[in-house]
């Protein structure tokens, strides 16, 4: 079973891929999107789009813009945006988030949980300000360790040390690369356990409601070791934050 597939099925009851509740992803598309009463949104990895479909809900005068490779994901974003009914105000294209370019700039640029498509945190906000409007915001979410990680959280995060800082310098690095962050939300303990144990369990259910299908026993083995993972190594230890960030 490829990753991109065993992705749409642990996200099936958490669409929001990444540690953040209901509440936090409203909050934080409102600190993004205010004041401006119209404008366009560019999400460079947008996977289902599901930031870019809750602004849109938000905003009826706003249009959007997403990105992405997961072809599956890309016709899940246009089959919701047609029942939503902002299809015509949502464009969304199969291409490498690197490779995008537009004609106009973006008042909202957004990167959650997508940093490595860019090879991280810095050249991401990078490939952002090219696409950002004089005066607009980015809104990105990067990981950071919450403590110093042990052999067995890099482990079950085949993450190097040296992939990710703690939260101190992860802002600094932003402030100093030009950017003022206007509003920040970190990850609770209990929003990590609520993704974490959706993203297991709905694959694991899936592999129990499809005992006959091919990958059936590929998906119960993901979600056991994702678990595992999880539980006996990064818990606790991998931090989420998302900025809402500005140019100076």
């Amino acid at each position: 079973m490829d990753r991109q597939t065993i992705s749409r099925l642990a996200h099936a009851h958490h669409p929001v891929a990444a540690p953040l509740s209901d509440g936090s992803v409203a909050e934080l598309l409102e600190r993004a999107l205010a004041p401006e009463e119209e404008g366009r949104a560019l999400d460079l990895g947008c996977g289902q789009g599901v930031w870019l479909l809750r602004a849109l809900a938000a905003r009826p005068r706003w249009r959007a813009v997403g990105v992405d490779l997961d072809t599956a994901a890309l016709t899940w974003a246009r089959e919701s945006a047609e029942a939503l009914g902002v299809q015509r105000r949502i464009g969304l294209h199969h291409l490498d988030a690197r490779e995008f370019t537009d004609r106009e700039p973006f008042e909202l640029v957004l990167n959650v949980g997508a940093t490595h498509a860019f090879g991280g945190l810095l050249p991401t906000l990078d490939a952002a300000r090219r696409h950002l409007a004089p005066g607009g915001r980015v809104l990105v979410g990067e990981a950071f360790w919450e403590r110093e990680p042990s052999s067995a959280a890099l482990a079950g995060l085949g993450a190097a040390r040296e992939e990710y800082a703690n939260l101190a310098t992860t802002v600094d690095r932003v402030v100093a690369d030009g950017w003022t962050p206007v509003y920040g939300r970190v990850s609770s303990q209990q929003e990590w356990d609520d993704y974490e144990f959706s993203w297991t369990g709905s694959l694991a259910q899936w592999a129990l409601d499809h005992p006959e299908h091919p990958d059936a026993a590929d998906a119960r083995a993901a979600a056991d070791l994702h678990r595992a993972e999880w539980l006996h190594g990064y818990r606790g230890t991998l931090g989420f934050v998302v900025l809402v960030l500005r140019r100076d």
